[in-house]
């Protein structure tokens, strides 16, 4: 097409809508701040044709800019033999740019003139490297949108794409590498791929041919080097071309490879891995294994920089797992090579590819080894007289197995997960290929400590060994050695890993072996006992408990169940019955073994972690527990399940106590699978003895009420009530397996004890109470008004101990009737019992505590779920109920009132609005001046400030601080640290201008403290070095937020005030830790008592709660003052002059000598009192040193050297390391590093130095410094 044609051609298409926007705009406000003068030029040009085609009124689309730029552009290059490159570069860089926009059908009636106009520029002489670039960008697209359909239409532009590829221009270069890889992408699929990678390949084999014929020397680098070019070209491309051709490269890549050219051998690893990591591209799988073996082979022959063995232990792994995926047989028969370079990688002394070498390794055992592989294996094994030489796995495993070489130690927590790899896939085939791993197992743990420190790694694959072999198979092969005449000598270092390890193992095994093994066990401790080898015995006592905590272990996941539990059951009721303590051992077994059973029958899903986290060995085990096997396995279970309850229930009224309620769990999981005339008998016959047992308690009682003598029958009572008490628990223990008539008998049985004056008895009554609204389906729909009836009877005769488990009573119900009641009925039984719950919040037991507030945040979520009919509405009406509560008599109803409110605003967010609105009435409550209902109070105005954004906070901030302000003012000193807590929180949520705005004029002081404190904090933290911040973050970033009526309702003045603790999900403890650098405040107050709450946990057998800050503080300053008064004894001695004495102890020549070493005056006594010794309220500080070694042995009383002593090492002076280098207080590590700095600066001083130099320097230094010392005693 000629040129003055291109104006019609605009004309005729100028209705081409493809892109509506104006593409000069685009082109501007992208280049247009530019500073490189070629993007003016650009910017400039695009401009005029802008403004050309303004002129001509053409519309300004993409189609009209690209005619525009190629009539001019033609015309630049026809009418000036030498066109100014910027002109030219601008030019073809709009149309590289405007290309993409114009519709494909236009291009391909128009790619003839614009593919020769465009290869006339970039093949003639003189153009910039730029305008080449962008030509190639144009001839990359017109090929990707033209014809594809024969070869001989896109030939011309692909050899003049191909041409530069090895360009010495590194820019026109790499792009034209981009350009072949978006023309392969394109091509894909279509018929011209096939001849497009002919065309690549002929290309490379050119160049190969013509640096191989070249003679001179620097002919053959220049052609070696567009060698490499043309290598960079094809990692990219390799992936895209054809089967064929792509096979034909890789041929040249081995040829390459043997020549050990690194630039070229990168570049190859480069091409392969990328191949390597496309699953859908098709390679040939011999040419890509022979390729790998080289590079294997390389591993070892070659020294290899460490990123070179990374690089080629990953090219290895998804290599080989691409040639398993495409030919396995190729695949396997080459494994044996690849381990062995992995094991020489793994020798390396680099670290980084060690890794890499280790999970590569695992990813391979458990990708290319197959079953086949291992039978085939285990089949040559097995053949009798073999004389075939190893097979593949057996090469495979001798590979794993050096890995545990001597040579290899310092990579042995690596290789132990190797080996536990190889464990895991061969499962329990590995007692024919890794008996001698295990041996060399056994031998690796007999080191000491100190040259073996991955004793855990080692162990965690000793556990994989047993999951994949079993503990028959294991023990067979390294066993526990519990005939040995002395039990020290015993392997008791296997139980550990068999307890935590053993899965789908035999109980029969257990049965026949191991209880066995007890028997003996049990003579022989006898046997010593009788011989006075007291301690010997006790050792075998403890070695016969290890074997029965195996019981679990085995119970877990059984293969035998249905077959070998009939046998075990005589030993384990016998065991049961004769030796207490393993009664718990025993009964997790039983438990474990019904409740597997019975969640698979249920159809429950499996509580195992996830897959990736289970071994295959695992999986596998548990695998084979199918619905069929299940059943059985419960079907012999219930069979024995008559014997065993009796057994159980008469252990259970027999022992004094229920360590962890095993006891009562085994009969409530044997009762849920048990007949249920079985269970019904049971149940019977204990509320028979609970009738006789209550009435003589009955007549125990009338005895004592009407006889006027004085006997003690509070033994008696005792028993009686115990006996009570365990009968309640033994009927509450077989509800799982009662009917609707016994669980109601259980009910009326239970009503009278209600109303018993004993506090255990009617505490156990509420207790069971719970328990059947909790677990017996249907019971409170069936007996809802009479459980009504019997809360409001018994509500005022209820003992304190029984509050927490009549409240769990009320919650059970409440949730009851949110779920299936009338909404009316419902608001009457909340409003019924909303007195007695809000009042719960205010019990002196924590557990009670927590039990109310979930009731109250219970019935919250019932009003406002849509599901039960529920809705906002009826929120806000509950909250007015609690809300009713501040207008009670007593302090103790109201502040019980105004938790509930703060528990209700914490959990919603939509009351805290409404929660404002009571905030005038809790002011005025403030002037009441009590303490419980200040507290409150305060912890209610604090929920608002965390809970509130800062603009509502701002609408009240102004009554809020003058009220505070003014409260405080009249109350001296009382909760002062909770008023400037909450202030510091308004000023972090508003910042503290809008807290000035509203602040008195007579308070400002305290806001100018608060401001300067958190300056200098984050002054403080801001100069801390990164490791100091790193381990403040560690020690004092807090679990996941949540509510903490403690640490909001306390009375502490000293609390950390960090307010973050409610409103966001991480606590930085930055703010507590500034502040615990001055203790003496907080030891005035509460810093000698725990909380009060925790005389009352203690009752409830309740741990301390280690993930408590404040509480485990409080305990630590507890038993640290008792440890002062422990030693107070030890007090430093005082001289006359105030000076503290210290006295070392030295032993020489058999006599104690000690010295007087002299202080220096304290600064602070010297202006108290001078020579005045502290007396009264001033505390004398302590010294605490610790022992440390110095080398003073060799130190010289007359000269100023040291001394050789007999049978000792040569002179050395050693510094000794001060606790507080570590410590996170920064001016305690400075004074630490302060004696250090010394040592160094004195090295420094003496460095290059003579000896006798050195000794004259230090001598003066010496003697400078006495002088010193002596005028200041002098003065």
């Amino acid at each position: 097409m000629d040129a003055p044609e291109m104006p019609q051609l605009i004309g005729d298409m100028e209705h081409d809508n493809r892109s509506d926007d104006d593409f000069c705009n685009s082109i501007l406000s992208r280049f247009s701040n530019s500073t490189d003068p070629q993007h003016h030029h650009l910017c400039s040009m695009i401009g005029d044709i802008s403004q050309g085609l303004k002129d001509l009124n053409h519309p300004l689309t993409p189609l009209a800019y690209f005619g525009a730029t190629c009539t001019s552009l033609d015309k630049l290059s026809s009418s000036d033999p030498n066109p100014p490159s910027h002109h030219i570069d601008a030019l073809i860089s709009i149309i590289s740019m405007v290309l993409p926009r114009i519709s494909y059908a236009v291009l391909r009636k128009e790619s003839d003139y614009v593919s020769s106009l465009i290869t006339r520029l970039i093949l003639s002489n003189g153009v910039t490297d730029s305008v080449v670039a962008s030509g190639l960008k144009c001839i990359s697209h017109l090929l990707i949108v033209g014809h594809r359909m024969s070869w001989s239409d896109v030939s011309h532009l692909f050899g003049v794409l191909l041409g530069f590829i090895a360009d010495s221009r590194p820019k026109v270069r790499r792009q034209s590498h981009i350009c072949l890889r978006d023309v392969m992408q394109g091509f894909r699929e279509t018929p011209v791929l096939s001849p497009a990678s002919e065309a690549i390949a002929s290309t490379f084999e050119r160049f190969l041919l013509l640096a191989g014929g070249s003679n001179t020397n620097t002919s053959e680098g220049s052609r070696a080097q567009e060698v490499l070019y043309v290598l960079d070209a094809l990692k990219d491309t390799l992936p895209l071309m054809s089967v064929k051709f792509s096979t034909k490269i890789l041929n040249y890549f081995k040829s390459l490879l043997a020549l050990h050219q690194s630039a070229a051998t990168r570049r190859i690893t480069d091409a392969l891995y990328l191949l390597c990591l496309q699953p859908t591209v098709e390679v040939s799988p011999e040419v890509l294994m022979d390729l790998l073996c080289s590079l294997a082979v390389s591993v070892s022959s070659n020294e290899m920089s460490g990123d070179n063995l990374t690089f080629t232990a990953r090219l290895l792994d998804s290599g080989m797992k691409k040639a398993f995926s495409l030919n396995r047989q190729t695949c396997v028969i080459k494994l044996p090579v690849v381990f062995s370079a992995f094991r020489d990688i793994l020798a390396s002394e680099h670290e980084e590819p060690l890794v890499v070498a280790m999970e590569a390794l695992k990813s391979l055992i458990h990708t290319c080894i197959d079953e086949s592989l291992i039978k085939q294996g285990v089949d040559q094994i097995k053949t009798s007289g073999r004389k075939s030489g190893p097979t593949i796995i057996e090469k495979l495993c001798a590979t794993v197995e050096s890995l545990l070489d001597y040579s290899y130690a310092a990579v042995w927590d690596m290789s132990f997960q190797v080996v536990a790899a190889m464990f895991d896939k061969l499962g329990e085939f590995s007692s024919y290929f890794l008996k001698a791993t295990l041996k060399s197992l056994e031998d690796i743990q007999k080191l000491r400590d100190e040259d073996l420190p991955y004793r855990k790694q080692l162990h965690d694959c000793m556990g994989m060994a047993v999951i994949a072999l079993g503990p028959e198979t294991f023990l067979r092969f390294l066993p526990l050695n519990l005939e040995a005449e002395d039990i020290s000598n015993a392997n008791v270092w296997l139980f550990p890993i068999l307890k935590q390890n053993i899965v789908g193992a035999r109980l029969s095994f257990f049965n026949e072996s191991l209880l066995d093994t007890i028997r003996i066990l049990k003579l022989k401790s006898a046997k010593h006992e009788q011989e006075g080898r007291i301690h010997s015995a006790r050792s075998i006592d403890g070695v016969i408990y290890s074997l029965w905590s195996l019981l679990p272990s085995f119970c877990n996941y059984p293969l035998d169940t249905a077959e070998s539990f009939s046998d075990l059951e005589k030993a384990l009721c016998h065991s049961l019955r004769q030796e207490p303590d393993f009664r718990g051992v025993v009964c997790s077994s039983l438990q474990i073994l019904i409740r597997q059973n019975k969640r698979i029958v249920d159809g429950e899903s499996q509580s195992q972690p996830s897959d990736n986290k289970v071994s295959v060995c695992e999986q596998r085990a548990v695998s084979r527990y199918t619905l069929e096997v299940a059943t059985c396995n419960l079907d012999v279970l219930r069979s024995s399940a008559r014997d065993i309850l009796s057994t159980l229930s008469g252990i259970f009224m027999k022992s004094d106590k229920d360590d962890g309620g095993s006891l009562q769990k085994t009969i409530g999981d044997f009762a849920s699978i048990a007949e249920k005339g079985v269970v019904s008998r049971f149940f019977k016959t204990t509320m028979q003895k609970l009738l006789k047992v209550t009435e003589e308690a009955g007549k125990a009682q009338n005895t004592k009420n009407s006889t006027s003598m004085e006997v003690d029958q509070s033994s008696n009572e005792n028993s009686l009530s115990q006996t009570r008490v365990q009968l309640y628990d033994l009927a509450v223990a077989l509800l799982p397996g009662l009917g609707v008539k016994e669980v109601d008998l259980l009910f009326v049985a239970i009503e009278p004890a209600l109303k018993d004056t004993d506090s255990s008895i009617q505490k156990k009554a509420y207790k069971v109470l719970s328990t059947i609204l909790e677990h017996a389906d249907g019971f409170i729909a069936r007996k809802l008004e009479d459980l009504l009836k019997l809360m409001f009877e018994v509500m005022h005769s209820c003992h304190f101990s029984a509050k927490r488990h009549r409240l769990d009573c009320l919650y059970f119900i409440i949730v009851h009737v949110s779920k299936d009641e009338s909404e009316q009925m419902k608001r009457e039984i909340v409003a019924s019992f909303l007195t007695e719950i809000v009042l719960g919040l205010k019990e002196a037991n924590k557990k009670t505590r927590n039990r109310a507030y979930d009731i109250i945040v219970q019935i919250g979520h019932a009003c406002v779920d849509e599901d039960m009919g529920g809705n906002k509405e009826n929120l806000y009406s509950f909250f007015n109920m609690v809300a009713g509560g501040l207008a009670g008599e007593t302090p103790h109803m109201i502040s019980a009132a105004v938790k509930g409110i703060a528990r209700l605003t914490y959990e919603f967010t939509d009351l805290v609005s409404t929660a404002f609105s009571v905030l005038p009435s809790a002011f005025l409550l403030l002037q009441r001046k009590n303490r419980e209902i200040i507290k409150a109070n305060l912890g209610l105005i604090k929920v608002l400030v965390a809970k509130s954004q800062a603009e509502g906070l701002q609408i009240h901030m102004k009554g809020m601080v003058e009220a505070l302000l003014s409260w405080q003012s009249t109350n001296k000193s009382h909760f002062k640290a909770k008023v400037k807590l909450l202030l510091e929180m308004l000023v972090k949520k508003c910042g503290i201008d809008a807290v000035r705005e509203v602040m008195p004029e007579e308070h400002m002081k305290l806001l100018t403290n608060i401001r300067k404190t958190k300056e200098r904090n984050e002054r403080k933290y801001a100069a801390n070095t990164e490791e100091t911040k790193s381990r403040m973050s560690k020690a004092t970033t807090s679990r996941m937020s949540r509510w903490n009526h403690t640490k909001i309702f306390s009375d502490d003045e000293t609390e950390d005030g960090n307010s973050n603790d409610m409103d966001t999900h991480a606590v930085s403890g930055r703010r507590s830790m500034v502040n615990s650098k001055n203790p003496s405040i907080r030891s005035k107050r509460g810093g000698k008592r725990l909380l009060p709450e925790d005389d009352f946990d203690r009752l409830e057998e309740e741990p301390l709660d280690l993930m408590d800050r404040e509480k485990t503080r409080l305990s630590l300053r507890s038993s640290q003052s008792l440890k002062r008064k422990l030693q107070s004894e030890d007090e430093a001695e005082i001289d006359d002059d105030g000076r503290l004495i210290i006295r070392e102890e030295e032993t020489t020549g058999g006599k104690l000598k000690r010295e007087v070493v002299e202080e220096e005056y304290d600064a602070r006594s010297e202006v108290s009192g001078g020579n005045k010794s502290r007396k009264g309220g001033e505390k004398r500080r302590k010294v605490e040193s610790g022992w440390a070694y110095t080398g003073g042995e060799y130190k010289s009383k007359k000269a100023g050297g040291d001394l050789k002593r007999k049978g000792k090492l040569e002179p050395y002076a050693y510094w000794p390391l001060d606790r507080k280098m570590v410590s996170r207080r920064p001016e305690q590590r400075a004074a630490a590093r302060k004696g250090m700095s010394s040592v160094v600066k004195m090295s420094k001083m003496m460095e290059g130095q003579s000896v006798s130099n050195a000794l004259k320097m230090k001598a003066f230094k010496l003697k400078k410094k006495g002088n010193g010392k002596g005028k200041k005693r002098h003065a």
